[in-house]
């Protein structure tokens, strides 16, 4: 696991690093990098290029950019990552909670708060192990765990996420083509494309065949005879990687 402290106060940025160490020692088996910024433009260009860690605990108030343009930037790429906020002032917290932070602390900040702020970020981090795949509705944004998609079908420039229990959530018009639209789920184990329109979960099917997929709904997906060799190749590749 990797933590990230940013504060542009490096005597802040001290006392937090000793209320995580503290922390950290009174854990078990738990393998943790740290590292810190007090430059918080450095640290928005490495999230920008990709280069994320699992917590980060972020001043609020830093010149340049703030925590919220971190957390913000963050939140573009990933929703998976935990942040806490340390701050001199309560006037930000709604902004907090829009990028989904889990814990806004005060500085000073006391032992007692900050130990039960990561006990809690702990927690969430396990939680946040499923990946998540995001999609504008008519409602606002939703991310969706990749466990839960049995399949995806592209209807009239819109994406219908089905999921295991039966929910389908549909997305408003998409401008990118559906390729890229689906382009990060191919690019994780377990998500097939086999037909222009659909993509299936191989976790979810239930039966195989040259024509179709059978899902554990019941649902029947098409295969295209374009990709029928190539889907059931990979199918097989996913079932004996199983029960290895």
């Amino acid at each position: 696991m990797k933590i990230i402290i940013c504060d542009d106060s490096i005597e802040d940025l001290i006392k937090i690093e000793k209320l995580l160490q503290k922390f950290l020692e009174s854990l078990e088996d738990t393998d943790v990098m740290v590292e810190k910024f007090t430059n918080p433009s450095r640290l928005y260009d490495k999230i920008s290029q990709k280069e994320l860690a699992d917590i980060y605990i972020l001043d609020m108030l830093m010149k340049e950019k703030t925590g919220i343009d971190i957390g913000s930037q963050l939140r573009k790429i990933s929703n998976k990552n935990v942040i806490l906020y340390i701050t001199s002032s309560d006037d930000f917290a709604l902004d907090a909670y829009r990028v989904h932070a889990a814990r806004y602390l005060l500085k000073p900040v006391r032992e007692e708060d900050f130990f039960e702020a990561m006990d809690y970020a702990f927690s969430c981090r396990e939680e946040k192990r499923d990946f998540f795949y995001e999609i504008r509705t008519k409602d606002g944004s939703v991310a969706i765990p990749y466990s839960r998609i049995e399949y995806i079908e592209n209807v009239s420039r819109m994406l219908e996420i089905h999921l295991a229990n039966g929910e389908c959530i549909k997305s408003i018009f998409i401008r990118k083509s559906f390729d890229a639209e689906i382009r990060e789920l191919l690019n994780s184990h377990g998500f097939l494309q086999v037909h222009k329109s659909f993509v299936i979960n191989l976790k979810y099917v239930r039966k195989l065949t040259q024509n179709e997929a059978i899902m554990e709904s019941n649902i029947s997906v098409p295969i295209s005879k374009a990709r029928s060799a190539g889907v059931k190749k990979e199918y097989l590749l996913f079932v004996s990687g199983q029960y290895r």
